[in-house]
């Protein structure tokens, strides 16, 4: 009877070994599923780069990530001129499942690539090569946008001057290395709203800047605060660490802002006597990841559109602590 029993757990164990092999292989084989790129052609016009080169640098701020960042400077500014040349590193430290390397988007590097691949690539995470990308990159909120923006932003990018960088490839840890192949998905495109419905257009701006990506604490690429209410660290160097800050409508967070001020905020990096301030953290000085001289270029009216949309939000109460030493 024993054996029987021995037997029929060795037959059941070697069942749900087959099936887990088989839905492994499945994920890496089979999946990122979301249909192949769509054969477009962009007719790049002035208007139309200048609509991308508004968004990829000051609204999407495609720039920040895909470019080297000052970051002895206060805010990381853009560093020297090989803009969309990539290799900035989010890893472990910040709390990412693994390491991943900013793409060199300059066409160098997209040179080969349709305007639809890269198209897929921004809307759904999958690259050229059938690929799923980590959602570093934003792409379930570019996924939302209106297609025409996209097509702006593809055709700014492949203005920008080569740059022969070749960057490393990005590493998922186990079990992201399988789990990734699930995350991407196909665009949900929407119509960019009339600016005249300010909470509309409002969420449309917040949500092609991805202020809730980082405005939203995560864990392991995993939502788990309540959305804008901040919490997201990042871990700096010398066991410095900034925290993002809360931007719901509560007292802890812009409950007590005026639109103005809300602008003011963003509009003194562009203040034509503002120098940004060397930062040394080896003093403790306070350093944020948050692109400010970036931002800064966005237009009033999309940064009240905004500030409209989040003082719409629920407000929560979550006192953060922006700035902190981790060695203690």
């Amino acid at each position: 009877m024993k054996s029987k029993i021995i037997k029929g757990l060795k037959i059941t164990l070697i069942g749900l070994v087959l099936v887990i092999a088989v839905l492994l292989t499945y994920v890496k084989t089979a999946l990122p599923n979301v249909g192949p790129a769509p054969e477009i052609k962009i007719i790049a016009s002035p208007e139309l780069i200048a609509r991308g080169e508004y968004l990829a640098n000051h609204v999407m701020v495609c720039m920040d990530c895909h470019s080297k960042r000052d970051w002895t400077k206060f805010s990381g500014p853009i560093s020297g001129t090989k803009l969309g040349c990539g290799g900035e590193l989010f890893d472990q430290k910040f709390g990412f499942p693994g390491k991943f390397v900013s793409k060199n988007i300059t066409p160098f590097s997209l040179g080969q690539w349709t305007d639809g691949e890269i198209f897929r690539a921004i809307t759904t995470g999958v690259n050229k090569d059938n690929k799923a990308l980590f959602p570093v990159m934003p792409y379930k909120s570019y996924a939302q946008l209106d297609e025409e923006d996209i097509r702006a932003v593809i055709a700014y990018i492949r203005t920008l001057a080569p740059v022969e960088q070749t960057n490393a490839e990005s590493v998922p840890d186990f079990p992201m290395n399988f789990i990734i192949n699930t995350i991407p998905s196909k665009a949900n495109l929407q119509k960019r709203p009339d600016p005249s419905n300010l909470i509309a257009y409002g969420k449309y701006i917040t949500t092609a800047a991805a202020c809730r990506e980082c405005h939203t604490k995560q864990e392991k690429g995993q939502y788990v605060g309540d959305e804008f209410a901040g919490g997201f660290e990042f871990d700096l160097s010398n066991g410095k660490k900034v925290v993002s800050a809360n931007i719901t409508p509560h007292a802890s967070g812009i409950g007590g802002w005026s639109k103005e001020d809300f602008v003011k905020r963003f509009k003194v990096y562009s203040d034509s006597g503002y120098i940004l301030p060397s930062v040394d953290l080896a003093k403790k000085e306070f350093q944020t990841v948050m692109p400010w001289s970036m931002y800064t270029g966005m237009s009033t009216q999309d940064l009240e559109a905004i500030y409209t949309y989040l003082k719409s939000q629920k407000p929560s109460n979550n006192v953060v602590v922006r700035f902190a030493d981790t060695n203690k």
